[in-house]
């Protein structure tokens, strides 16, 4: 019920224009010929949709496609009677087409959402919402209902399923130092070692591929089971450095007003490196959520997990982390993200346990001619409890830097899937030369979002 409650609200708030137009018509041997200003069409098209009367309507949509500086209008009334319509998918296609072009069209925005509710694509509908509500025009009333219908949308069962297909260029896929050569301990003799092919940075290029799938079932008023899959694999020839890693998740969701949510799951994790098993995990996640307004948000995450490292049982311990994200929307479809995190490392063995603690920043969005971005940098410092006596006799301590930068272009669609480039980079920047590295990975992909 709440969707028509929002229908019929933005019904009250489309494209306004007069409700009638004069007009005059030219008679001749029987036939009538009526000439209108793009103006006039528009009235009369807006007034044969609001009367439902779709048909009559159609020829004048057709028609204002072709008035100069009319093409949104029409566009608009299009899909718009498609919604009415119940063609929820073709009115979705239009509502996307429009802010391909002009990802500032809230009202457009706001019968997307519509439209995906029409659909069944309740996580969708909710981002468009959202992304509507961060615009700060909405007037009172539509905001009201537009939160209403995001606590509803909560309420219902909601999944999600992301797909995403490429092929990456890589120039250190086996992550290891660019030095040659480096020194050993041996007692009190330190010696110049020439390090192995294996041992150095080697590069390629990998086929990759990611899915991730959420489940939210509502179990009790304002409590929901989450379940969670994510997968993702790269695979390089010779198979001597594939990376592949699944973990599923299970746990709860609990509403503890309109704006602040907490949940907590089960987390259980493998990775096989080289076509073998390198690690396996267990343990727990959790965290709020918190929304101070429309354009303000705040996320408290943490994640504990234990590992038993298949290839060297040293690395096998306990990991926990503590990561806080503020993000705000700085125009009505950008958002700017700050954070910082902290993380402990509980191995096996001395040498390999550390304490890091970093900052990340942020921003992403869309702009106009379908294309959506986003980039992000990271640098944190990382000390370890011991030294490792081979390399050198001084604790390993690590500065370490990220960044990434992804565009989308969404007005290209190839079976619902659109293409998408990421250039990333990481530096370890470590006081022990074996584990100093650079990493520059360009990833070309093909995304799709169900």
């Amino acid at each position: 019920m709440r969707r028509f409650v929002v229908a019929a609200l933005l019904l009250g708030v489309s494209v306004a224009t007069p409700a009638a137009a004069q007009h005059r018509a030219k008679c001749s041997l029987g036939t009538c010929q009526v000439r209108l200003t793009p103006e006039q069409l528009l009235a009369q098209a807006e007034a044969l949709v609001r009367e439902r009367r779709f048909d009559e309507a159609a020829p004048l949509i057709a028609a204002l496609s072709q008035a100069p500086g009319m093409k949104l209008q029409s566009r608009f009334l299009e899909g718009y009677s498609a919604s009415e319509r119940g063609d929820y998918a073709r009115a979705a296609t239009t509502f996307k087409a429009i802010l391909s072009d002009d990802p500032n069209q809230t009202r457009v925005r706001l019968e997307l959402a519509r439209a995906m509710l029409g659909l069944g694509q309740m996580g969708s509908a909710d981002r468009q919402f959202r992304l509507a509500e961060q615009s700060g025009e909405l007037p009172p009333d539509i905001a009201a209902a537009i939160r209403g219908a995001r606590q509803v949308i909560r309420s219902k069962r909601a999944w999600r399923l992301d797909v995403d297909l490429g092929i990456a260029p890589d120039s250190n896929i086996n992550n290891a130092t660019a030095a040659d050569r480096i020194n050993v301990n041996f007692g009190d003799t330190t010696l110049p070692v020439a390090l192995d092919g294996n041992a150095r940075a080697k590069s390629g290029t990998g086929v990759n591929a990611a899915v991730s799938a959420g489940l939210r079932l509502p179990v009790a008023p304002n409590t929901s089971a989450l379940l969670g899959l994510d997968a993702n694999g790269t695979e390089y020839a010779g198979g001597m450095f594939d990376d592949y890693l699944v973990q599923g998740t299970a746990g709860a969701e609990q509403r503890l007003s309109e704006k602040a949510s907490v949940s907590l799951e089960g987390v259980a994790a493998q990775r096989w490196f080289g076509g073998r098993v390198a690690s396996r995990q267990f343990g727990a996640r959790g965290g709020t959520q918190l929304m101070f307004s429309p354009s303000k948000r705040l996320g408290i995450q943490f994640d504990a997990r234990h590992t038993d490292a298949a290839f060297d049982d040293q690395y096998s311990g306990w990991q926990a982390g503590l990561y806080v994200t503020g993000e705000k929307a700085v125009a009505r479809i950008l958002v700017a993200s700050l954070g910082g995190f902290a993380r402990r490392d509980w191995l096996n063995a001395a040498a390999y346990s550390s304490s890091e603690f970093g900052a990340t920043a942020g921003l992403g969005g869309e702009l106009p001619y379908g294309v959506n971005f986003g980039v992000t940098a990271t640098v944190s410092h990382a000390s370890y409890d011991a030294p490792v006596t081979f390399f050198s006799l001084d604790r390993r301590r690590d500065w370490r830097y990220s960044a990434r930068a992804t565009l989308g272009y969404r007005k290209l669609r190839v079976l619902g899937f659109s293409p998408q480039l990421t250039l990333s980079y990481a530096r370890n920047a470590s006081n022990i030369d074996y584990y100093a590295t650079d990493r520059v990975r360009m990833r070309f992909g093909l995304a799709r979002y169900f």
